[in-house]
């Protein structure tokens, strides 16, 4: 399903069921008895990059509780990354088809069975006003939900049942509001969490790989294209995803892939199978061997974070890429932000760095608007950041000295 078939059932099937679940909540309420929760269901059906996002999150939990079983709701296409960061074990994960109405009604009712005989104590819900992940949460069983609540503001129903209401804060970093929705199972004030959480100390987790797995992803990337084997290689993300208003002009990256062609490197386009167009794109306007079309090249995420350490810099939209890039050893990566902020959003990498236009009307993408922006499609936030910016960045990561110590990066 596309995403707004999947907002229009959200709307109109979604208010409707939230309304029928709180008042048969008010009837048969299950409260809480104040014991530890032995069995935690966390629900995050976001894009992939929200899952990295929430790493600390779920290290909070364990370390909050290391006698439960940590459980995971997602949807099926997103569930690749939890496993690479490896934070539940595999059989705690229940997935969801979304690619298809019949395959989400089947899926949701198998995964409520899944749920109910788990005995899932207490849940919390990461989705921004999701009304699907609401009637999840309470559909569990669990009798401690947490979730993001609109409290007095109008619109953004999603029923009357979450019983640790957590006041969404649009100023705070998601991940620090991911930490605290953990905090909040144990919270007493009124509003919930009011106090700071912990400030969580840990890294992202940087993906092992062996020499000889890197080895061989740079060994098929040069059979391939050849052209490439003695650059400096640059990759791109030009795709905006599912939210094409986020991405940075076409012709701006035709510009700086040129460019940076001419200074000498070899630029790598990536993405889906779907984003093959736009990407063929650019390989067509810059005519060079060493501007290659990899969307659809990597097959899975690992193979794609393999092909980041072979790279020297990424430039990328906000997306998943841009998330992605925090699990690899340091690879400089510029993001552009508009639609969206980096407030909320930026990479928890060390060497990542965001272009920002905050304009009148940016951010446009809220979790108060289900994400719907109201531009025309003329996203002056990022038409506004100039490719002599971007390369002006791109020159200082490049000649940057190089933090990752193998030198396999060129072999």
């Amino acid at each position: 399903m596309n995403i707004n078939s999947q907002r229009a059932i959200d709307r109109y099937a979604g208010v409707p069921i939230c309304a029928l679940l709180s008042l048969v909540n008010r009837v048969l309420s299950n409260e809480p008895d104040g014991t530890p929760p032995k069995n935690i269901l966390v629900i995050l059906l976001s894009e992939m990059g929200s899952l990295v996002l929430a790493h600390p999150m779920f290290m909070r939990l364990k370390q909050q509780y290391p006698e439960a079983e940590i459980h995971v709701l997602m949807f099926a296409k997103n569930r690749e990354v939890l496993d690479l960061l490896g934070v539940v074990p595999r059989e705690n994960v229940l997935t969801l088809d979304d690619s298809s109405l019949k395959g989400l009604i089947g899926d949701s009712l198998k995964a409520i069975r899944t749920m109910r005989k788990i005995k899932i104590d207490a849940v919390i819900d990461c989705e921004l006003f999701a009304r699907i992940s609401s009637i999840f949460s309470y559909l569990s069983g669990a009798s401690l939900r947490v979730g993001f609540h609109r409290h007095t503001q109008e619109g953004l129903y999603r029923g009357s049942f979450i019983n640790r209401p957590v006041m969404y804060n649009p100023y705070r970093h998601l991940t620090q509001q991911f930490l605290t929705l953990a905090s909040a199972l144990e919270s007493t004030t009124n509003p919930v969490a009011k106090m700071l959480p912990i400030p969580y100390t840990g890294k992202t987790p940087v993906l092992e790989f062996s020499r000889e797995e890197l080895e061989e992803v740079d060994k098929e990337l040069h059979n391939f294209f050849p052209a490439i084997k003695d650059k400096k290689l640059v990759l791109i993300y030009p795709s905006g995803g599912i939210l094409p208003i986020r991405a940075w002009p076409l012709k701006s990256y035709f510009q700086l892939s040129m460019t940076l062609l001419d200074e000498g490197c070899a630029v790598g386009v990536i993405g889906m199978k779907g984003d093959r167009e736009i990407a063929q794109a650019v390989v067509d306007h810059c005519q060079s061997p060493a501007c290659i079309n990899l969307a659809g090249y990597t097959r899975t995420v690992r193979h794609l974070l393999a092909v980041f350490h072979r790279a020297s810099l990424l430039v990328t939209n906000d997306g998943g890429p841009g998330q992605f890039a925090a699990l690899t050893p340091q690879l400089p990566t510029i993001i552009f932000f508009g639609p969206e902020t980096p407030l909320l959003y930026k990479s928890l990498g060390d060497n990542a760095y965001c272009f920002h236009r905050p304009l009148p009307c940016s951010p446009c993408l809220t979790a108060y608007n289900h994400r719907t922006s109201p531009c025309d499609g003329d996203n002056q936030c990022l038409k506004q950041i100039t490719v002599e910016q971007v390369l002006a960045k791109a020159y200082e990561m490049l000649s940057a000295p190089e933090k990752n110590t193998t030198d396999r990066k060129h072999a």
